[in-house]
């Protein structure tokens, strides 16, 4: 039996190294180690290392960070399960919230007010509260499948509490009626004159309208134009093509006949004078796919030339379109639950939230029908 630097015995399976004291266990022909100040701390250590043992609550002391645990969970768990717009997502949102504060912590050594300071500190920045939630939910799921492999007992972003508040989100940008007719007006010499008018027609969004194959979506027989793909670009990757941004996204959109005319002036152009059509109906002049930034560059091109003209006209981006379609669409009485289906929202709060801003006009209106009532 081990004695200790006073000659005291010690109890089995312990020895004294220095001024603390080593306990060591064999399971399943397996050595484990503990360390403890005190001989009763030593002796609490290797009890609880015992019943961690014997229910399979023991995670192995595995020297690896954050970071190497991230890139192990995107490329065996994550890329062959989400779309690759996700995975670039996922991708984008550890570069840029997450890596510097915790990728080289270990994984095994990350706790529950680590994660809490990280939210404090993304509150600190300002960061929206949308980009929180997301941020989380990718450290929630690389820790919680760290979890399952048992190099953690337990997954610390259940132990933190999100924050509520973040950056405000800036209110949206909508045209004026007379915003929308003077911007088209200045649009209708542009190469891009039919994407202007098929956007604000029908709410899509940058991506969809880009990636539109005038065979497989433009359906004359049934009226609809199918939303199924959404172009993207990513460095080292050149342009592909995704999945609709959510589930609800795959929809279809009603044809109306300005529409259609359109999208077939848009097909004739294009077929007449370019070489390589690349197979999408909106593309650049040598008829490769049209990017996001080839797009903006076009919308500040025309707002440029309409301030030149002495009018006072704010900087906008595709989105805007969107954003005035659903205005409009409102404002003529379109149920929200319709215009829900048409943008492809996921959920009908969502449509409400953001274009709640058109609706207090009507409250006294409404307030008056149901006056009648009474």
């Amino acid at each position: 039996m081990a004695v200790d630097k006073k000659g005291r015995k010690l109890p089995k399976g312990i020895r004294q190294r220095g001024q603390t004291y080593e306990g060591r266990l064999m399971y399943e022909y397996q050595n484990y180690t503990v360390h403890g100040r005190t001989i009763s701390e030593t002796q609490k250590a290797l009890t609880d290392l015992k019943y961690r043992l014997e229910h399979g609550m023991y995670t192995n002391n595995v020297k690896l960070t954050f970071d190497k645990w991230f890139n192990t969970w995107m490329e065996d768990y994550k890329k062959n399960q989400v779309k690759i717009g996700t995975y670039l997502c996922y991708r984008k949102y550890y570069a840029g919230m997450i890596k510097e504060t915790i990728g080289q912590k270990q994984v095994n050594s990350i706790r529950g007010d680590d994660i809490q300071k990280l939210y404090n500190v993304w509150v600190k920045r300002e960061y929206a509260i949308s980009s929180i939630k997301i941020a989380s939910a990718v450290l929630n799921g690389c820790f919680k499948q760290a979890e399952k492999n048992g190099l953690i007992e337990r997954n610390p972003v259940k132990l933190a509490t999100l924050p509520r508040k973040g950056k405000k989100r800036k209110r949206i940008k909508v045209l004026t009626k007379d915003q929308q007719i003077l911007f088209m007006e200045y649009a209708r010499q542009s190469y891009l004159y039919n994407l202007f008018e098929v956007m604000i027609r029908t709410g899509m969004r940058s991506g969809e309208v880009r990636g539109l194959i005038y065979g497989l979506d433009i359906d004359k027989k049934k009226r609809v134009i199918h939303i199924q793909r959404t172009l993207k670009y990513e460095s080292g990757m050149g342009f592909f093509t995704d999945t609709p941004k959510t589930k609800t996204s795959e929809r279809e959109i009603p044809l109306t006949k300005e529409v259609e005319q359109y999208l077939d002036a848009q097909q004739k152009l294009w077929w007449g004078n370019v070489i390589r059509m690349d197979r999408f109906l909106f593309c650049n002049y040598n008829g490769d796919p049209l990017s996001r930034e080839c797009l903006q560059g076009e919308i500040d091109r025309i707002v440029d030339q309409i301030r030149k003209d002495g009018h006072k006209f704010p900087r906008i981006t595709s989105h805007v379109f969107r954003h005035t379609f659903a205005t409009r669409a409102i404002e003529a009485g379109m149920q929200p639950q319709v215009l829900k289906a048409i943008l492809g929202h996921s959920s009908l709060a969502m449509t409400m939230d953001l274009y709640s801003h058109v609706l207090p006009d009507s409250k006294a209106e409404e307030m008056e029908k149901i006056a009648k009532a009474f």
